[in-house]
């Protein structure tokens, strides 16, 4: 059962306040224990976000206000210009999960469009498909034709459902009454039912702004009328001509606005407001700086009835123009403006059919952001030890200092520490080394030790004690004996030295799972919709059949470590039992391997890399298959064809590659590349951790 939903629009002042009140109000009826949540705010720290507080308050939420969103627009802005896009998101997607984890639901609102920017629909699609809920999708119609309505909401749901976010429910909101019905026929035939289509009217109520807005947003003195601060304006007049000629202007919820020494205008406009010929005076500004002159002052106090008289410094023109862009909220309080929104969407939109669609929404899509926050949650759960052999260098410091900062594992380093301390300092890193272990070989006090147990393990082979004192300076040896004695849970290398020199250790005395002959790797794709296993991309270059069985087992354990359901695709030129030749017979023989050893295991092959992954392509060519078009494990026939194809569709996709991850030994091991980034330094202690903790 879903637990949230995602309220976005496409341009500002859209009407979400109103959907947001309905919907909490529904969902209210249900459970107390509801939260929401606004990624990013648009005010500060100091200045409280409008719909937040209105929604905490009215609703009496469980929530500290701090945990209701989880960045300033300034602090977001920031981070994006560093190119920490990933920790904005991390960071969202971890503030999320925490509130989903403790209320029965969540109701996400996205960014505030106060500056009309792509870049930030962009970035609600973005949010939306990362925390990986429905969006309901509010459309602004006002002063739109039916025609552009459907226009803007076509392209505004393509938008989202492109990049695979579900769109539960759109809300044309602000139409014309009088096209309320033909908006509602055209976009219920345009849309799949699918997608619940509501469609609200126009509410000047809710639509135009109060007088306490208006005195608010220019930051004007009140002078009378405090009681009557609610008056709605529908319009503004400027009282600059003589008084008979003003009073023809007048309208219903008129604003007057005119200079603080026209007490002509002051007094008839207050007197047209009690005249039953005269349409409600909505309230009064007097410009300029001037106050009105004593005598209209005593005049105005004995009046029984009083609008609000508000006084500013600026001139007539700048006063109106400034009036005629502010735009009606709905404050914390204003309870009769929330209980009009509040039956608003009570009366327009079909509350039965939106929780029904709210409880059956399930979603397959994992995004690599969405995987990558798994991983770390996995690896903080049961916190393991990591040792980092090449811990003078930059990408492994920098990657230190995240570890670190998140507090995701134990790190021992092992080097110098007065050379990391000079390459802390001169990177700027926050990075405290008392935080972590550093251990230099050559003057550790287990060196003695070591060298002992690797001589006992390799005398066999023609190691003497000397020699393999000798090895154990080496730091990929020293690390690799802290695993294999238990001083460290696993063992990540290789942004400096080979991976021949990272495993070579590991294949001489840590040596290979029971009942797995094969050291082999895997590289987990983070494709924009899914996550893919490829192996083997970086070890075994020819594999026969039986290593090719061991390559697609292990592979299929290490999707299942990370939480992605196996179905393995025996990848070869051919499709089936239509090919022939040695390299197809050899993937088929690997392939009855498998199913005779692993029964349990979805597998299927030898099969083209377009049917194992393409929906359509997987039914026209196997469509018996349980795995063809839907496959998640995709093991290569050579080291050739699966190191080419990850960069390929790495590079072509921009999928990240987290690994290659070393599977098939007694414990954690993983090699780095020596191009490989900071990031990738830092995923690949995290899977190494998680290895861990399946030992």
């Amino acid at each position: 059962m879903n637990n949230a939903i995602y309220l976005t629009t496409t341009e500002p002042f859209s009407g979400k306040s109103i959907y947001a009140l309905g919907l909490m109000n529904l969902l209210a009826s249900k459970t107390d224990k509801l939260a929401y949540f606004k990624p990013i705010i648009s005010g500060s720290k100091k200045e409280k976000d409008r719909r937040l507080e209105l929604l905490k308050e009215h609703f009496n939420l469980n929530q500290g206000y701090e945990e209701m969103y989880a960045f300033t627009r300034k602090k977001a802005f920031k981070e994006i210009n560093k190119g920490n896009e990933s920790f904005l998101i991390d960071t969202i997607i971890e503030q999320f999960k925490r509130l989903q984890e403790n209320f029965d639901f969540v109701v996400v609102e996205g960014t505030d469009f106060t500056e009309v920017n792509n870049v930030e629909f962009d970035g609600n699609i973005s949010i939306a498909k990362n925390l990986g809920i429905p969006v309901a999708l509010i459309l602004n119609c006002e002063k739109r034709t039916p025609s552009e309505i459907l226009d803007m909401a076509l392209s505004s749901v393509h938008g989202f459902t492109n990049e695979g976010v579900q769109v539960l429910t759109l809300v044309a909101n602000k139409v014309a009454k009088d096209k309320m019905d033909d908006v509602s026929r055209r976009l219920g035939a345009l849309f799949p039912k699918d997608i619940l289509i509501s469609a609200m009217p126009v509410h000047e109520e809710l639509s135009n702004p109060t007088m306490a807005e208006i005195m608010e947003s220019l930051g004007a003195n009140l002078l009378f009328g405090e009681n009557l601060l609610t008056n709605r304006v529908d319009h503004s007049i400027v009282g600059a001509m003589q008084l008979h000629n003003f009073l023809t202007r007048l309208g219903q919820n008129t604003l007057v606005v005119t200079p603080g020494d026209r007490g002509d205008i002051i007094i008839g406009a207050l007197q047209a407001n009690v005249s039953r010929n005269f349409g409600k005076v909505a309230g009064i500004i007097v410009s300029g700086g001037m106050h009105p002159e004593p005598p209209i002052v005593k005049l105005i106090e004995g009046l029984e009835t009083i609008v609000p008289i508000l006084q500013v410094d600026e001139g007539t023109f700048m006063v109106v123009t400034k009036v005629n862009q502010i735009r009606a909220r709905i404050a914390a309080g204003d309870n009769e403006k929330i209980a009009l929104a509040i039956r608003l969407f009570e009366g327009w939109v079909d509350e039965t059919a939106l929780t029904d669609r709210l409880t059956a929404f399930h979603t397959e899509t994992l995004t690599p952001r969405m995987f990558q926050y798994q991983l770390v949650k996995r690896a903080k759960g049961a916190r393991k030890h990591i040792v980092l052999p090449e811990g003078e260098e930059d990408r492994i410091l920098m990657a230190a200092d995240m570890l670190v900062r998140q507090n995701v594992v134990d790190l021992t380093l092992l080097g110098s520490k007065e050379v990391m301390e000079t390459h802390v300092k001169r990177l700027n890193l926050s990075l405290d080394l008392d935080k972590v272990f550093v251990e230099n070989p050559a003057t550790s006090p287990r060196l003695e030790d070591y060298a002992l147990t690797l001589f006992e393990l390799r005398k066999s082979k023609g190691v003497t004690l000397q020699m393999a004192r000798d090895l154990m300076h080496d730091v990929s040896y020293f690390g690799t004996m802290m695993v294999y004695k238990g001083h460290a849970d696993g063992m990540v290398s290789g942004a400096v030295h080979t991976t021949q020199h990272t495993i070579r250790p590991a294949l001489q005395f840590v040596k290979t799972k029971p009942g797995n002959s094969t050291v082999s790797s895997v590289f987990f794709m983070c494709l924009p919709n899914r996550v893919s296993v490829f192996g083997d991309c970086a070890v075994v270059p020819n594999p026969t059949s039986e290593q090719l069985a061991d390559i697609a087992i292990s592979s299929a354990e290490s999707a299942k470590m990370l939480g992605i359901d196996p179905k393995i695709a025996m990848l070869s030129y051919s499709s089936g039992s239509s090919g022939e030749g040695e390299d197809v017979e050899k993937v088929r023989k690997a392939t009855e391997l498998v199913k005779q050893r692993r029964p349990d295991l979805k597998v299927e092959g030898p099969i083209q890399y377009d049917a194992a992954v393409d929906p359509e392509v997987g039914k026209k060519k196997m469509p018996q298959s349980e795995v063809a078009g839907q496959a998640s494990v995709l093991i290569f026939p050579d080291l050739n064809t699966g190191n080419n194809t990850y960069k390929a569709v790495q590079r072509e996709t921009g999928a990240i590659a987290i690994g290659p991850m070393l599977q098939g030994l007694n414990k954690p091991v993983n090699d780095l590349s020596r191009g490989c980034t900071v990031v990738d330094v830092f995923n690949t202690v995290v899977i190494t951790a998680i290895q861990a903790q399946e030992q």
